[in-house]
């Protein structure tokens, strides 16, 4: 079965896109597959993406580069892969009667955040009102000398709350379930520094006026910004079904040319052991690209046919 792309690129996110640019400036034939719903496009403004003063919102950014990969014919196709395998040496993909054959993969499928309790329209709000975040190093700065409140306890707890205290004085760590499981070595580190302890169960989230309301045994709790400390699903099953080296957590092994342990398979961005920022999503994904088109060039030339002649009357 012969392939009739050089590389399927899975997920549109910063990376996706990142490396599609690149590709189809390199002249390679490739198609972007999203199944939709990438952290992204939830940020309501970055402001530490260089080259934006003042932000821009996670979906204007997409929009952007979707923009400029379609001025080099890039197409993206919204849908989900269902599975991937290996045929003759290429990759075949399948998504809802879909099939893509292609000499090279790479998967930027990223992570997905587990949420706290709080229903989706209420979540939705929240993000775009900043009373709901996911990423202090994304948008710490914004709630300095603010109240904050973080859902988590155990080691990721604790390192949130911390690395938020660094921004304000006011940080309160609520355990999700029950009493929190710290031992009293990290007990004494926070009540030091002056984090407010309190034990769950946290129930589900509710906003009112511009504060957000967090429900305890001790108390119904107000805070200008709630953060979740309750990890993530890194979105790597795909890569892993064909056999591709992952860390405990998930995450995929790659070496410094964002190559993974199946040969032609590649990935960039959160999925990877690293930095979850755009800015690094985006270096990965160049640097994948450029892999990509040289390994395809040590199988094969890539040369650019000779154009016709130009002729005078």
């Amino acid at each position: 079965m012969q392939p009739n792309l050089d590389c399927l690129i899975i997920g549109g996110g910063p990376a996706g896109l990142t490396a599609a640019i690149y590709l189809a400036r390199f002249h390679l034939r490739i198609a972007v597959v999203d199944a939709g719903g990438g952290r992204a496009a939830m940020i309501p403004r970055t402001r530490n993406h260089s080259g934006f003063p003042g932000g821009i919102s996670g979906r204007d950014l997409l929009a952007r580069m979707e923009e400029q990969a379609a001025e080099f014919g890039v197409v993206v196709e919204q849908t989900t892969v269902e599975a991937i395998d290996r045929v003759d040496g290429a990759f075949r993909a399948v998504a809802q009667g879909r099939e893509w054959i292609a000499q090279t993969v790479l998967v930027a499928t990223g992570v997905i955040n587990n949420r706290p309790p709080i229903l989706p329209e209420v979540h939705h709000r929240a993000l775009q009102q900043g009373l709901l975040r996911y990423c202090p190093i994304c948008d710490g700065y914004e709630v300095t000398d603010r109240d904050v409140g973080v859902i988590g306890t155990g080691d990721h707890g604790r390192g949130e709350a911390l690395f938020l205290r660094a921004y304000t004085a006011n940080i309160t760590l609520i355990a999700p379930d029950g009493p929190h499981d710290l031992d009293a070595e990290a007990r004494r580190e926070l009540e030091d520094v002056g984090v407010r302890l309190i034990d769950g169960p946290c129930h589900a989230l509710r906003i009112d006026g511009g504060n957000i309301f967090a429900s305890t045994p001790v108390a119904e709790l107000g805070f200008h910004t709630i953060y979740p400390a309750l990890g993530s699903k890194i979105c790597s099953d795909l890569a892993r079904s064909l056999g591709a080296e992952a860390s405990e957590d998930g995450c995929l092994v790659i070496d410094r040319h964002q190559r993974t342990s199946i040969e032609g398979l590649y990935a960039a961005g959160d999925e990877t052991k690293g930095l979850d920022q755009i800015s690094h999503a985006m270096g990965e994904a160049a640097v994948a690209a450029t892999a990509i088109r040289n390994d395809l060039r040590a199988r094969r030339p890539l040369l650019r046919r000779r154009a016709a002649p130009l002729t005078t009357d």
